[in-house]
C-alpha cells in the first residue's frame, strides 16, 4: 500500500463514498462548471428537490470537496479541490503499485516463455 500521511485514508474514504451517488458527482459537476451557485439553482436542472440537493451538498461539503458560504440570504457553493486531489494523487500511486506488479508478472511469465523455448530447442 501507498504510504499517507495520517488522516489521508479518512479523506479518500469520505471522497469515495460522496462521489458513489451519480446525483453527488453530477452536483459538483455543475459547481465545477458554474463556479458557485445556491442549491436552488442546481435543483433546477435536477430531478431532485431542493431539499435532496442541499442534503447532498452536506455530504460532499462533509467529505471537503465542497463548501457554502453566505451572501446576504443564500447560502452559495463552490468546489474545494484539495479533498479531490488527496484523492487523485492516492488514485495515481494505487495505479502506479498496480502497474509495477503487473510489470513484474509479465517479465517473470516471458523469462519462463524463454526458458521453455530454450529447453524446447535443446532436445
Amino acid at each position: 500500500m501507498t504510504e499517507e500521511r495520517p488522516g489521508a485514508a479518512e479523506v479518500v474514504d469520505s471522497v469515495l463514498v460522496a462521489l458513489a451517488d451519480p446525483t453527488r458527482r453530477h452536483l459538483l459537476e455543475l459547481l465545477a462548471a458554474r463556479g458557485e451557485a445556491t442549491a436552488t439553482t442546481l435543483a433546477e436542472g435536477l430531478p431532485v428537490s431542493r431539499q435532496a440537493v442541499v442534503k447532498h451538498l452536506s455530504v460532499l461539503d462533509a467529505a471537503g470537496l465542497v463548501t457554502g458560504g453566505r451572501v446576504g440570504r443564500e447560502v452559495r457553493y463552490a468546489v474545494r479541490p484539495a479533498a479531490l486531489n488527496s484523492t487523485a494523487r492516492w488514485m495515481a500511486a494505487l495505479a502506479a503499485d498496480w502497474d509495477r506488479r503487473l510489470a513484474t508478472i509479465k517479465h517473470l511469465a516471458e523469462a519462463a516463455e524463454r526458458e521453455r523455448a530454450e529447453e524446447g530447442e535443446g532436445e
